[in-house]
């Protein structure tokens, strides 16, 4: 601990990195004490204010967050990984290389996100199919994001969906079914309207 943030027991933090204030790294979860579990975070890291990390995350190099991030316990997060402004990420969850997460995302329990993929503003994931059934928490199921795709801003995804390589969900959408790969879907709920060929930004 210093005067500007604090660093729990257990906690590696790789070469160059930077911690802002009034952070805290290492939060053991409910049930643990501090230092039971091993938090690490790669070299040239950057953690701005008031951000929290619990502790049994394992992240790679050149990672960085913007204010006020929590990330629970016992997640996975590779190298070159942004996250943006109040995003929450809850545990047990695997983030590819050279993702980008923007601000005020909502990332659930046991979802994955591949390589390179890109996650707008505001937008949720969900993994829990009936929320208040008895069996609710032997069932969480999150979405699986791969390779490459994109999520426009304020999209709503429902538990389990798989959103295929280099495809595009629009601003917007509520996706309550699997998505093709390359695909570009749009509205509630979000059907195909395109393919990621046929729109020049992309191709």
């Amino acid at each position: 601990m210093n005067g500007e943030y604090v660093l729990k027991k257990n906690v590696k933090m790789g070469e160059k990195a930077q911690v802002c204030s009034y952070c805290i790294i290492g939060v053991p979860a409910m049930g643990k004490k501090e230092g039971d579990i091993r938090t690490v975070i790669g070299d040239n890291a950057r953690i701005r204010s008031h951000s929290v990390i619990y502790a049994g995350n394992r992240i790679g190099d050149n990672f960085q967050t913007g204010h006020g991030v929590l990330i629970r316990e016992n997640n996975t997060i590779g190298n070159d990984v942004s996250i943006g402004s109040h995003t929450v990420i809850e545990r047990d969850t695997v983030i590819g290389n050279g993702v980008r997460i923007h601000s005020s995302v909502f990332i659930p329990e046991y979802c994955r996100i591949e390589d390179s993929a890109w996650i707008g503003p505001n937008v949720v994931f969900t993994n829990a199919l009936y929320p208040l059934s008895r069996d609710a928490k032997k069932n969480l199921r999150g979405p699986v994001i791969r390779k490459g795709a994109k999520i426009g801003a304020n999209s709503t995804l429902l538990p389990g969906v798989v959103i295929g390589r280099s495809a595009l969900v629009g601003a917007g959408s509520v996706v309550t079914k699997d998505v093709p790969d390359g695909a570009v879907v749009a509205g509630n709920p979000a059907k195909i309207i395109n393919r990621i060929e046929n729109i020049s930004a992309y191709g």
